[in-house]
């Protein structure tokens, strides 16, 4: 269903501020989370209901190792019943890193004299697309620094640029953006290009805290920022992905307002957002952060699990910045999407920089710089499935259409056989041959375990069309 504003009265709540932060911390200081409340509200999750903030409130309240442990195994239920053993794979492009905001936490900040300022030409990010191809990724992330120089028509070029290349078999399918807010009509150009997840992080969803990290540059109004993906579904772009940046204020408070954010979507365009991100404060080039709010490792896991339940259908995203063996743990509690084969320094696909990062070059630091294919394996090796798929997005299966076919846990029908097929390109044209064995065998054990037969078949007829040289299958 499409919105316009003739259809609404002045009542309309589109596009205005909508956090309360007395409201949410009202929500915090009156939970009780009893053994029994807590297990219910799981149950409730469990059964693909949405959870109200009163609610997420009782779970973020609940303390006790037992508890906590019980979320967490609910979180891991729950992704299993919906998304499968399958984890979705991306990259981060970042096309350049020249900014007007000063935001304390970020390397690419106006006061940092130290940043080594780039924008990729037309010619190197060709290169770094190539690069990206030659390792098998499908789907990328553009990054911009919010400049005057990377405009909604510059933003639509380089998403062109990557959707045309193609060397080999290699090809990009989706085209992600995080860049700065616009206004309606440069969303509108930005999505006639084509793009998948327009991704905006607020950072912190507090208003005063907020002040203190955000004081120079368009960055510092808030309520800009926060109404920034509103413009973006009144522009017609309904698939959105939304983010805090852990460590800048309580946690307890972002998980509130991150799920109040959703429900704002759900309730002014009957649609949540696409992905959830839930990055961690890292080391940046001249990082000028004072706070007393970072985030422990199990915290962290915590909040996790906690937004799995709270927001059943929403892809949810744990990127680089987190060591490789937090990763591997902290996907089984409502992960559905990783970055691999990472790098965030401009150019650096193509110059293979890996051993000496330089955080001059980057936004941050991060802590998994593991290749591609050794993520690969060890999905493997946990018996998950590596998925490149972006059929959803290609089909029309977005929005509304996506809440349609995820909310309901149908999506699952499609994602595995989906993966299934985009991880037998991957091994036909990337993997070491250890990895391929992995892979078959996973493919195959995946398959056998399938209860309809009709679509056992019709997977495994798809796969024998790939080993003979078709490609980009998809239901």
């Amino acid at each position: 269903m499409k919105f316009t504003p003739e259809k609404y009265s002045i009542a309309d709540e589109r596009m205005k501020p909508f956090i309360d932060p007395l409201e949410i911390w009202d929500y915090l200081n009156n939970a009780v989370p009893s053994k029994q409340k807590v297990r219910e509200i799981i149950a409730k999750s469990l059964a693909k209901q949405r959870l109200n903030l009163e609610e997420v409130a009782c779970l973020v309240k609940a303390d006790t190792p037992e508890l906590i442990e019980e979320i967490k195994e609910g979180a891991k239920t729950l992704k299993r019943t919906i998304y499968g053993n399958r984890i979705v794979l991306f990259a981060p492009l970042y096309i350049g890193n020249k900014c007007t905001n000063d935001c304390l936490y970020c390397g690419f900040r106006i006061s940092n004299k130290d940043a080594v300022r780039k924008t990729l030409s037309d010619q190197e990010i060709v290169k770094e697309i190539e690069a990206l191809e030659d390792n098998g990724q499908k789907r990328l992330i553009l990054v911009y620094g919010e400049h005057s120089e990377y405009s909604p028509e510059y933003i639509a070029h380089t998403v062109k640029i990557a959707y045309a290349l193609k060397k080999g078999n290699g090809e990009i399918r989706r085209v992600n953006i995080n860049a700065a807010p616009l206004d309606i009509d440069g969303f509108k150009v930005v999505k006639a290009a084509g793009i998948g997840t327009y991704q905006i992080f607020q950072e912190t969803y507090h208003p005063e805290a907020y002040k203190i990290y955000h004081q120079r540059g368009k960055k510092a109004d808030y309520n800009y920022r926060l109404t920034a993906l509103d413009r973006a579904q009144e522009a017609g772009i309904d698939d959105v992905g939304i983010g805090a940046l852990f460590g800048l204020y309580d946690w307890r408070f972002e998980v509130l307002a991150l799920v109040r954010h959703a429900n704002h979507f759900e309730a002014c365009y009957n649609v949540g957002p696409h992905t959830i991100s839930f990055p961690r404060v890292k080391d940046a080039s001249g990082q000028n952060l004072k706070t007393n709010y970072f985030v422990s490792d199990e915290d962290f896991t915590k909040l996790i699990a906690i937004l799995r339940l709270a927001v059943p259908y929403t892809g949810m995203i744990l990127t680089a910045r987190e060591p490789a063996v937090l990763r591997d743990e902290i996907i089984q509690y409502g992960v559905s999407q990783i970055d691999g084969g990472t790098n965030i320094e401009i150019g650096s696909y193509a110059e293979k920089i890996v051993q000496e990062r330089n955080l001059n070059r980057g936004q941050f630091q991060i802590n998994d710089d593991r290749p591609l294919n050794d993520i690969i394996d060890e999905l493997l090796d946990q018996g998950m499935i590596p998925s490149f798929c972006t059929a959803c997005y290609r089909l029309g299966r977005t929005g509304e259409h996506f809440m349609e076919f995820s909310v309901p846990g149908f999506i699952k029908r499609y994602c595995t056989p989906n993966a299934i097929l985009t991880l037998a390109e991957y091994l036909i044209d990337y993997a070491p041959q250890h990895t391929a064995d992995k892979g078959w065998n996973v493919i195959y054990s995946t398959i056998d375990n399938m209860e309809d037969e009709n679509m056992k078949a019709s997977i495994l007829e798809k796969i024998k069309q790939l080993k003979l040289g078709k490609r980009d299958l998809y239901y």
